[in-house]
């Protein structure tokens, strides 16, 4: 037997057995609190929900100067629908209708919940280690070093879960601003730019910081995604993967968003039946599925509500699920049996599935507006346009398709990635020829990537040359043939 090797560093308690090989799971290592981390997120989502709330409200009084009723009508109605949404979130979230606080409802009446919220999470930070005080909880996380896993179990003070309330609750307000709000936004000016001809300084300025706004927003959920998907693991995104769920994100989303207003031009009332089918295709996928399997509701959504209350909640959340679907993939596949609502499977079908219709899709739109497009495009050319949209949506998808073979945090805990599927489906012609030269194929270049070696295992699964499951390599090959 080996002994194990204590170390004590800067507060924190490690256990290490110098005799694991690498791929093995590390002993618990015991973490005392640390320092604490300022909220820049609940910083950031405030600034993007104050600039978009005034910009709008400047460019609503300009189209009421000029008498122009319509966009008035609606950028008003597409900044007050998020802004109360929010209110409703952030109360719901902390919890207020149960204790007194007059002051901050009142301001939560006049839209300026995220204003006091994120002043109250500055506050605690800035008192933050002033005064000691014990531990409320422990959380107990895997961490994903090297070729092995290590269990750290952290002490979760007073400060830090005040902290964490903050930040969970200002991250559901970003996903509601940027798809609830800042997408109809930026459609509508986008489409009022075509129409009116011209481009206002105020309008280009709300367009940029409404994208802006959907581009976090897409972010955010990607990352709570993971978080949710891989609740058991501590999570650490570096600056490398960050950027490129940016520009993943971004040109997603851009490249939708002027496919739509450019079919609008073309076919006004079309466009409005296509975003139709949109929405409730991805609002009824998860109820359908979930009267399929004749699932009941998930217990314990809250404590509070009764049956008929956390079908109304479901459903809310259903919506924004939809809205998101509409303008980019979600990342989650929802799951109404789980108390978290979310399939913690990794879905790379309907990825795939996804991805592949809403760039048939985009292809049609683009398509149908090139043939019947207004005068307006006379001095446009129409099939750089076309190609444009078409490439930048083509390296949307390839710039998700880095990220999760080379930038996600827990793609070692995958069994295939991205480079095994290609390389089975380029290689399933001739798996029959090769099958006589397996044994001089070099290892799988993602394998040694995504593979996280347990003792659990089976030893099939060890050998590089075995690493996509044997269901699925069987299914290509049968096809090919």
């Amino acid at each position: 037997m080996c002994e194990v090797a204590m170390e004590e560093q800067g507060g924190e308690i490690t256990e290490m057995d110098p005799c694991s090989s690498g791929g093995e799971r590390g002993v618990m290592v015991v973490t005392s609190g640390g320092r604490v981390h300022p909220p820049l997120s609940v910083v950031w989502t405030t600034l993007l929900y104050c600039a978009e709330f005034i910009t709008a409200c400047v460019l609503s009084r300009g189209y009421h100067k000029t008498d122009d009723v319509i966009w008035m009508s609606f950028t008003i109605a597409f900044t007050l629908l998020p802004a109360v949404l929010i209110q409703l979130t952030l109360t719901f979230i902390h919890r207020d209708l149960g204790r007194d606080r007059p002051l901050v409802l009142f301001l939560h009446l006049l839209q300026l919940g995220p204003v006091i919220r994120c002043f109250e999470a500055l506050v605690i930070y800035f008192k933050a280690g002033k005064k000691e005080e014990p531990y409320v909880t422990l959380a107990r996380k895997i961490s994903l070093e090297k070729d092995m896993e290590v269990t750290k179990e952290l002490e979760i003070g007073q400060t830090e879960r005040m902290l964490a309330t903050h930040r969970n609750a200002f991250k559901r307000t970003a996903v509601i601003q940027a798809f609830l709000g800042s997408t109809p936004q930026l459609t509508l000016q986008l489409y009022a730019t075509i129409q009116e001809k011209y481009i206002l300084s105020t309008r280009l300025a709300l367009m940029i910081i409404t994208l802006i706004s959907i581009t976090y927003g897409a972010l955010v959920c990607s990352v709570l995604a993971i978080q949710i998907i891989y609740d058991n693991y501590k999570v650490r995104l570096r600056p490398g993967a960050y950027l490129c769920m940016v520009v993943w994100r971004a040109l997603e989303i851009a490249t939708r968003v002027t496919t739509l207003v450019l079919f609008s031009t073309a076919h006004t009332h079309w466009v409005i039946l296509v975003g139709l089918v949109n929405l409730l295709f991805f609002f009824f996928l998860p109820w359908v599925e979930f009267w399929v399997r004749r699932g009941t509701l998930a217990e314990g959504v809250e404590k509070n509500f009764s049956k008929l209350g956390t079908t109304v909640v479901l459903c809310m959340f259903t919506l924004l699920y939809a809205c998101i679907n509409v303008f980019c993939w979600s990342a989650v596949k929802l799951d109404f049996t789980d108390q978290e609502l979310i399939d913690r499977k990794q879905t790379w079908g309907r990825l795939v599935m996804y991805y592949s219709g809403r760039f048939v899709e985009n292809f049609t739109l683009i398509t149908l507006w090139y043939f019947f497009q207004s005068d307006f495009y006379e001095y446009v050319c129409a099939p750089l346009l076309v190609a444009q949209l078409l490439i930048c949506y083509s390296l949307a998808v390839l710039f998700m398709l880095l990220f999760y073979q080379f930038c996600h945090p827990c793609r070692r805990l995958f069994k295939y990635n991205v480079h095994d599927c290609l390389h089975c489906v380029c290689c399933s012609k001739s798996g029959r020829r090769a099958g006589s030269r397996r044994g001089n194929v070099p290892p799988s270049y993602s394998t040694a990537a995504t593979m996280v070696l347990v003792s659990e295992e089976p030893l099939a699964l060890l050998d590089p040359q075995n690493s996509l499951p044997s269901d699925m390599a069987r299914q290509l090959e049968e096809s090919s043939a």
